[in-house]
């Protein structure tokens, strides 16, 4: 007998769970605030997804625009140039997940068009090489990239090709300078074609960069064909970039080589986009814990109302434990309903982010605001990236966060005695 009684006790606490959280006329008020703590957690789900589904997606598409200009390591001599000697470069194409070796030729000029004056950052790049960076070539305003090497032209950012009322064909002249004998510095003066202008929708980028053959600027500057300002290499793993150059310098053993990686060259903005994901994910989840909070309170207003209940169920042989077990579980199905659904919703939303942003485009330029979308495309692309443990996370957080607001109303119910709770029955 005690054998099905024991089998019958769980089905008892569902049933008891269940009626407490339907909703009835004398407790109404109650359900009511119960319904709005499971749509505040379920709110609070979705926000946090959405968020940090979005704040990872732009910081990918960051770092994926730094390390497409730079490389995910970057060889470079710890005094002057750089010597890019074939043993080097054989060395450095041997090296395991490496992709592709980079030679680049750095220096600081001057730009010079229509009356206008600009500085800017010559970078002198194999033809091949600026064909196969996505960045540029898959982002060309105007003109035709295939030009690029073929005669003495220059590819150039969209931001400095406005600022000079440039168009693709002009003539542009760059001032660079030497160091004469007498020690004196000479200017240097070479007249270029704009050949095509390129937007990687980072303004740095795009308001500075110009890129101009390696030779052509190896013979400009009076340098040899091997000297460089530094070899980026491409790897298969941008996340394996700090070990891989750690062990790079190791193997090559040479001091004056300096090895590094795109994560310690851009450590400020990786760390502060890092710091801005954790205090994001602190600072939302306190809209699951602020519901629940609703639950601890609507749940423990219904430990008041069914005082009565209670007492009678204790009277009847219901043990305090089967009626914490109720209580517990009928808090906590609130909290894991709204986790279930506010995943859902932060997942659909997610999954339906280009229709949203598309849709709000739309009605911004319906509404003649004015506002170009071509000059922030940047921030209204809004890039998601889903990641499985940032979900997992979210969901771990607002489940505990549930059952610890469901065992105060749950504890309460064991206070309730029955003489006290049938006094005014």
């Amino acid at each position: 007998m005690s054998e099905r009684a024991s089998e019958r006790v769980p089905a008892v606490e569902r049933w008891l769970a269940w009626r407490y959280l339907a909703t009835r006329q004398r407790e109404g008020f109650v359900s009511f605030i119960a319904i709005f703590s499971l749509i505040g957690v379920a709110l609070g789900v979705a926000t946090l997804i959405v968020v940090l589904s979005v704040m990872g997606g732009f910081r990918e598409l960051l770092i994926g625009r730094i390390i497409g200009m730079n490389g995910h390591v970057v060889v470079m001599a710890r005094d002057g140039l750089l010597q890019a000697k074939p043993d080097l470069l054989a060395a450095l194409q041997s090296v395991p997940n490496v992709r592709g070796v980079r030679l680049t030729l750095e220096r600081q000029a001057l730009v010079s068009a229509n009356g206008q004056t600009r500085g800017a950052v010559l970078r002198g790049v194999p033809r091949d090489d600026l064909l196969s960076r996505q960045i540029v070539a898959s982002n060309i305003v105007q003109g035709d990239i295939a030009e690029f090497g073929r005669k003495p032209g220059v590819v150039i950012g969209e931001q400095l090709r406005r600022a000079m009322r440039l168009r693709v064909g002009d003539m542009i002249t760059v001032v660079t300078h030497r160091l004469n004998e007498s020690g004196t510095i000479a200017p240097r003066y070479t007249d270029y074609e704009v050949l095509a202008s390129f937007s990687s929708r980072r303004y740095e980028f795009d308001n500075t960069l110009v890129f101009v053959p390696l030779q052509a600027l190896q013979e400009e500057l009076e340098y040899g064909p091997e000297t460089v300002s530094s070899i980026d290499l491409e790897l298969t793993d941008a996340a394996a970039a700090p070990a891989l150059a750690a062990r790079l310098a190791k193997t090559l053993g040479r001091d004056d080589l300096k090895i590094a990686d795109w994560l310690s060259l851009n450590s400020r903005f990786a760390g502060a986009l890092q710091v801005e994901r954790v205090m994001m994910f602190i600072i939302l989840s306190l809209i699951v814990l602020v519901a629940a909070m609703n639950v601890v309170a609507s749940f423990t207003m219904l430990v008041r109302v069914k005082r009565g209940s209670i007492a009678i169920l204790r009277t009847m042989g219901a043990g305090s434990g089967t009626i914490m077990r109720a209580f517990f579980m009928s808090a906590a199905a609130v909290g894991l309903v709204g986790t279930i659904i506010g995943t859902a919703l932060g997942l659909l939303v997610c999954a339906s982010m280009p229709a949203i942003i598309g849709a709000l485009t739309r009605m911004t330029n319906a509404g003649g605001s004015g506002v170009n979308w071509v000059e922030i495309e940047f921030i209204a692309s809004m890039p998601v990236r889903v990641q499985a443990t940032e979900v997992v996370a979210v969901a771990i957080v607002a489940i505990v966060l549930s059952l610890a607001a469901a065992a105060y109303p749950a504890w309460r119910s064991t206070r309730v005695e029955p003489v006290e709770g049938l006094r005014y029955e």
